[in-house]
């Protein structure tokens, strides 16, 4: 990536930084203007990394007025941190919101574990119209605020729908097209999920092409890269490619190794991020903090059997030849990654039968009566696709891995999660993980500092993805602000009993509305649509007045 580039971005970005801090220096030093809330005697921690202090904090019409000793200024309620914890809202990097922020708008799971913001459109997945799945937030109030990124296989399957093939050129300037479209209504970046259809056909000079478009436009390129399991290596390698290639900013998404053969390799995978960032090239990382993944059930099938989507999948599982080489497929890729069944293969939602939800596929094996064995798993497998799927939990990473990837600095927290609807037996992270990071992770095994561990969660996020008036607490910035005890945060959701709050949040506060507050939801719904770069300059060359990363 072009330095020169880099340093005016910098400056860019620095500048937007600045502002609400300057806009706000007249404001902080009015001796009796009165707040709507004073946080009094916190241990403040501002998202920066540094140590904490004791301080008070008011807010005022959505912002953060004053930090220091506030006795001077009125306020319409006082709040009292008890010397607790008051930090920034935790921002999750890695979101998979889009639909259900609409069924449940109160984001509980979410608030409960101290997020106010989450950046949705992950894994190449993303709204269509982002112009109006923005309109559609803005309009429904949500109690958290939402940025979204592009998705690659978004703009892919509505160029050339879900064929194996690679883009013609006329194909490739409609996808450049819709990328740039989106981040002028909005978006913050594009993604990428690269083993899912149908971006897993694309090569990368397809995914390069498109990333120009998006740096054109100040936004970054997420990715769910083609292989976390033995070509992880590789896959890594291509996204810093596409990196350079695009000269735009990288995150790589819910980085790890996975399969037995792969662990312990997380000292190879984070030393080549380091080696990246060393060399000039802005790449970061994002965890969440358990050792099971969570996708689909088709991630099983070579990647040939799942072109053109279900309904040729059923016609391939029909033909017997063609359905033997996908068994073969399955097969080859359980010994590749020694896996000697399926039972770390677990069933968190399957809508056709729901009562198959907790169970391996191991355990479904044996319930329709076939005998052990891999291949009749492989055949559970492939009726469970045909009637419709399953969303899966995989146990298939090891602890000392994450252990390694959460002490990297460049390392942010995403749950990998959408809004809970109560249903199924979905992955813990969906309810604990930002607690999970500071419960298990800092206090109790001491891998890093909370003061770090906030660091990652709140300003490192806004920086990556340009959200220039939070992460911080700033005179200015936005009130998203959590009081919470160290000593007793804690995640409870579990995989035998995932659809459990996080505990010990005395408050969450978002765009200066108490939302949470003695770990119960309020109900209120403050949140607001967080817009990229491209947008916000577009509506300021166009001369529409507005604070377009706070509510308006």
């Amino acid at each position: 990536m072009k330095q020169s580039t880099f340093r005016f971005k910098r400056i860019f970005i620095y500048a937007f930084l600045l502002l609400p801090v300057l806009n706000s220096c007249k404001t902080s030093r009015v001796n009796k203007t009165e707040a709507d809330y004073i946080i009094e005697n916190g241990k403040i921690l501002d998202g920066t990394g540094n140590s904490w202090y004791y301080g008070d904090i008011a807010v005022k019409d959505g912002k953060i007025l004053a930090i220091g000793k506030l006795n001077q200024i009125k306020a319409a309620r006082r709040i009292d941190a008890g010397k607790r914890i008051v930090c920034p809202g935790f921002i999750d990097v890695h979101g998979h919101i889009e639909g259900s922020i609409f069924e449940r708008p109160t984001a509980d799971n979410y608030i409960h574990d101290g997020v106010t913001t989450v950046i949705t459109g992950n894994c190449g997945g993303s709204a269509e119209n982002l112009k109006e799945f923005f309109r559609r937030s803005d309009s429904t109030k949500t109690s958290i605020n939402v940025a979204s990124l592009i998705g690659h296989n978004t703009i892919r399957k509505a160029a050339m729908g879900l064929d194996n093939r690679f883009a013609t050129a006329a194909e490739q300037q409609q996808m450049e097209t819709l990328a740039e479209q989106a981040m002028k209504d909005g978006a913050v970046g594009m993604s990428t999920g690269l083993i899912y259809l149908p971006g897993m056909y694309s090569n990368t000079s397809e995914v390069s092409g498109i990333a120009k478009a998006i740096a054109k436009n100040n936004g970054i390129y997420a990715s769910h890269i083609r292989n976390e399991e033995n070509g992880v290596r590789d896959a890594i390698n291509e996204a810093i490619q596409i990196g350079i290639d695009a000269d735009i900013p990288v995150q790589i998404s819910h980085f790890k190794v996975s399969g037995r053969a792969n662990w312990g390799r997380s000292k190879e995978t984070i030393a080549m991020i380091d080696s990246a960032r060393l060399l000039g090239y802005d790449v970061t990382i994002d965890q969440y903090p358990y050792t099971a993944s969570s996708t689909n059930l088709g991630v099983r099938l070579p990647d040939w059997s799942l072109a053109g989507g279900t309904d040729s999948l059923k016609s391939r599982l029909d033909n017997p030849e063609l359905h033997k080489q996908i068994i073969a497929g399955m097969i080859a890729s359980q010994e590749k990654y020694q896996y000697p069944d399926y039972s770390y293969a677990v069933v968190a939602y399957h809508s056709a039968d729901t009562t198959l939800n907790g169970k391996s596929i191991s355990a479904i094996n044996i319930l329709k009566g076939r005998k052990t064995g891999m291949i009749e798993e492989a055949e559970t497998i492939l009726d469970l696709m045909k009637a419709g799927g399953a969303q899966m939990v995989y146990h298939s990473m090891n602890e000392e891995d994450v252990k390694i990837i959460i002490r990297s600095p460049f390392a942010m927290v995403g749950a990998d999660a959408g809004v809970s609807t109560g249903r199924g037996m979905p992955h813990p992270r969906t309810y604990g993980t930002n607690a999970r990071v500071l419960g298990r992770y800092v206090r109790e095994m001491k891998i890093i500092t909370v003061e770090e561990a906030i660091r990652r969660m709140t300003s490192l996020a806004a920086q990556k993805f340009q959200l220039t008036d939070r992460g911080l607490l700033l005179p200015g910035y936005a009130a998203d602000i959590l009081v919470f005890d160290e000593s007793t945060i804690t995640d409870k959701a579990s995989f035998e009993n995932p659809h459990q709050f996080s505990t010990g949040f005395q408050l969450v506060m978002v765009n200066g509305k108490i939302v949470l507050e003695n770990d119960k939801h309020t109900g209120t719904r403050s949140g607001t649509p967080l817009y990229g770069r491209a947008y916000v300059v577009g509506r300021l060359e166009s001369g529409v007045k507005g604070r377009f990363n706070v509510k308006r």
